[in-house]
């Protein structure tokens, strides 16, 4: 589990600390307040540790690996022109990342200059691989891009970021077979319910959804369903089964109020089933609702963690806490309330 991020110079941050909670994490902000760069900058660590022991052909981390690693991949999941660019613009110095984990063995700590190209100085090493692959979604559903995306991103330079071509490989990846298929079935009902179908994977490599046995291209499908569809076929070939990391940029995009309901309940079932969750959103339906699933009986008790990105003479401040009541005045949504207001005042005249 990730316990704790502290960002030090990361593009709009001065120094912050991020407690999260090992299950639902909720970072929430109006646009350009940083929400994406903590998911990504998380992700980032996350993935090269658990491709370290493959890529490194080590079971010991080692800081030469990880240094020149973390590098590549933070360049190719945000994608700067140079590494340096992720330093704060309002600082000289150095970009620092510390995260804890528990357990302790996979804590790591790092840090690069503006004018780094392509290197980061390791601070602070693990002693062991972190087992379990990160998945992260974008805002845009990638089921239709899907057929021939992994081999042309490794063939030719595309300026879509990397997270793009790792989910990619994990939605290729075979169904799961063995004890674990009920739980997954009991994830997948609601989600195939709402979509009326089955995801699968076509010969040909192209997804579609089965509807009563008739194949319906996947581009056919409204996009909103596009990003259940997704999420039902991560959760059928294991990625988000047991333990593991979920990061969901803004998953209210492109989905109506009643499909947002399901997204809310289906991320509060991956958190009970083992999967540490990060949302970033700025949708005060989709926190209400997660609010309100919190305190129901299925779901009370499940652990939960609110970050309020504010902008602030200098920067972003964060304000946290167990609830949406301690993240402070976000001013996205505090518009969606004041239209609310507006809009019945108008109704009453």
């Amino acid at each position: 589990m990730l316990e704790t991020l502290r960002v030090k110079n990361l593009t709009v941050f001065g120094l912050e600390d991020f407690e999260f909670s090992p299950g639902l994490n909720v970072i929430v902000g109006e646009n350009g307040t940083g929400k994406t760069h903590i998911l990504k900058v998380a992700y980032s660590v996350l993935y090269v540790s658990s491709r370290g022991a493959k890529e490194s052909g080590s079971d010991n981390p080692k800081k030469a690996h990880l240094e020149g690693a973390i590098a590549k991949k933070l360049t190719g999941v945000f994608k700067p022109d140079r590494l340096g660019r992720l330093v704060s613009r309002r600082s000289r110095g150095r970009c620092e990342i510390e995260c804890r984990f528990v357990p302790a063995k996979h804590q790591l700590a790092f840090s690069f200059h503006t004018a780094s190209e392509s290197d980061v100085k390791i601070e602070r090493p693990p002693s062991a691989w972190i087992d379990k692959l990160p998945v992260y979604l974008p805002t845009r559903e990638l089921l239709t891009i899907y057929p021939g995306f992994v081999s042309l991103y490794e063939t030719s330079h595309l300026s879509f970021e990397e997270t793009w071509r790792d989910t990619c490989i994990l939605l290729g990846a075979p169904l799961v077979r063995g004890p674990r298929e009920q739980r997954i079935k009991q994830l997948l009902v609601p989600l195939e319910g709402a979509l009326q179908g089955k995801v699968e994977l076509s010969d040909a490599g192209g997804f579609y959804l089965n509807v009563d046995g008739v194949p319906l291209e996947m581009h056919l499908v409204a996009e909103g369903l596009r990003k259940l569809a997704t999420i039902a076929r991560l959760i059928a070939t294991g990625s988000l089964i047991d333990k593991g990391y979920l990061f969901w940029d803004e998953p209210e995009s492109n989905l109506n109020p009643r499909i947002i309901k399901l997204v809310a309940r289906t991320i509060l079932h991956l958190c009970q089933n083992g999967i540490q969750v990060f949302v970033a959103s700025h949708s005060l339906f989709l926190l209400r609702e997660l609010d309100i699933l919190l305190k129901t009986e299925e779901f009370q008790g499940t652990p939960s963690r609110f970050f309020g990105l504010l902008k602030a003479e200098g920067g972003v401040s964060v304000q946290q806490g167990d609830t949406v009541d301690d993240i402070g005045d976000i001013s996205s949504l505090q518009e969606e309330l004041s239209q609310s207001d507006r809009y019945l005042k108008s109704e009453a005249e």
